[in-house]
């Protein structure tokens, strides 16, 4: 039995020495433990800090969005409101020529009131601002034109039975 006693001995031994050392280091270990609770709740607070921060952000981001998003719609709005005017205001041109020229084949008022829509068109879907307001420019120009031919011949101020400036414009 020694050797049992010796085995049971170095147990108790090593027993005792952890006892010892978990004695001796009782404080560290408790400083530790208190440490990472510590360390756990200032994590969880800086967590909470910054979800709270990014709710915000988020927020501050929807109110964005959705006043971007209210004013594009307005202005989507206003732009087809605008671009039913302009196409009202060419069927006004097309009875003009019409009314003006009562013998004008009804292909060629509807030819000018093409290349008058034609010209809208191309105003309305340049993405330059220059090139916008150079096509709004020949769209002038080309209403202009032809108005004043049609005034010109309901006056009789011309004797030509064609709008002849306003098909030049066409032909360039």
């Amino acid at each position: 039995m020694t050797i049992l006693n010796k085995i049971i001995q170095l147990f108790h031994s090593v027993k005792d020495q952890n006892l010892k050392w978990q004695l001796a280091n009782q404080g560290d270990q408790a400083k530790l433990k208190h440490a990472r609770v510590l360390a756990e709740k200032a994590l969880e607070a800086e967590l909470k800090k910054r979800s709270v921060r990014l709710e915000h952000d988020i927020s501050l981001l929807r109110t964005k969005h959705d006043a971007e998003l209210s004013m594009f719609k307005t202005k989507c709005q206003q732009d087809v409101k605008d671009y039913k005017q302009y196409l009202a205001a060419l069927d006004q041109l097309k009875a003009s020529i019409q009314s003006s020229y009562t013998h004008l084949p009804e292909a060629v008022a509807f030819t000018i009131h093409h290349h008058a829509k034609f010209l809208l068109n191309k105003m309305w879907e340049a993405e330059d601002f220059e090139q916008k307001m150079q096509h709004e420019m020949q769209l002038i120009r080309f209403m202009t034109t032809v108005h004043e031919d049609a005034r010109l011949h309901l006056e009789g101020a011309t004797t030509e039975s064609l709008p002849e400036r306003t098909l030049n414009l066409i032909g360039r």
